[in-house]
């Protein structure tokens, strides 16, 4: 009992009791881990070779063979999945023509495409990630919240119910009405054209979650009635200087007529 005592002490004990652990550990997640592990890793390898495929195809004359730019068009390393999965399924890149800004138009590419070209640009550096359903589910947010996020952050562009608006050199806030939540999220994730980058540590994934349950909202229609295309002052003042204005002057017509 002494030896077993002396043993138990031993200053080697606790390493090799951790050594122990560390083995058991390692043996039950090998028995439990799942099985189409290696699948996926293939499924994910060939996803960035095909992805390379597309971008010599369709990217390298502008973003460069390594897509670290060229005085055309910026470097692609680091921006992660979710910019290219923005850029390619609203149609922007692959770019028509040279201009201000991209504009949107029908989509080049397939779902299967933009995921493959996506894994291959990630695979270059790490960047934002294709954002999950729950991530952008309106129906989970707080459209009060996002509200007031997107006055704060994104209305003096955007327009305060996201119609959209002019900036300067030609360029322009598009309109959000008919964006779609995945897009919503990725745009405040990776800053498209004039648009700041808003990370998780400016905006977290819950309160971007916010905003777009906002935006939807917005979908339904102004509640005060004719919403004179969401622009405010402008359309509101100049409705009624055409319109109150004009009523005014027929009326002192109509009553000079008559008292002549």
């Amino acid at each position: 009992m002494k030896a077993l005592a002396a043993r138990r002490h031993h200053r080697a004990a606790p390493v090799v009791l951790m050594l122990l652990a560390l083995l058991l550990t390692g043996g039950v997640y090998a028995v439990l881990a799942p099985s189409s592990a290696t699948a996926d890793t293939a499924s994910t390898a060939n996803d960035v070779e095909e992805g390379e495929r597309l971008f010599q195809a369709n990217c390298a004359t502008c973003h460069g063979p390594d897509a670290e730019g060229t005085s055309e068009a910026p470097s692609l390393v680091g921006v992660g999945a979710a910019a290219v999965d923005f850029q390619v399924s609203t149609g922007r890149m692959p770019m028509q023509a040279n201009g201000p800004q991209a504009l949107q138009k029908p989509r080049q590419m397939d779902e299967e495409q933009t995921a493959q070209l996506a894994a291959y640009v990630a695979s270059l550096g790490p960047g934002p990630e294709i954002p999950t359903d729950e991530m952008v589910d309106a129906e989970a947010g707080d459209a009060s919240n996002g509200a007031l996020i997107f006055r704060t952050n994104c209305a003096m562009c955007h327009n305060a119910v996201g119609a959209g608006g002019a900036l300067s050199e030609g360029k322009f806030a598009p309109a959000l009405y008919d964006v779609s939540e995945r897009n919503i999220y990725q745009a405040m994730a990776t800053g498209p054209q004039s648009m700041p980058v808003f990370n998780d540590a400016t905006i977290t994934p819950d309160e971007k979650r916010d905003v777009i349950a906002y935006l939807v909202e917005q979908r339904d229609g102004s509640a005060g009635g004719l919403s004179l295309g969401s622009l405010g002052p402008v359309s509101e003042g100049l409705w009624a200087w055409v319109v109150g204005l004009g009523l005014m002057i027929g009326a002192a017509v109509w009553i000079g007529a008559k008292s002549s």
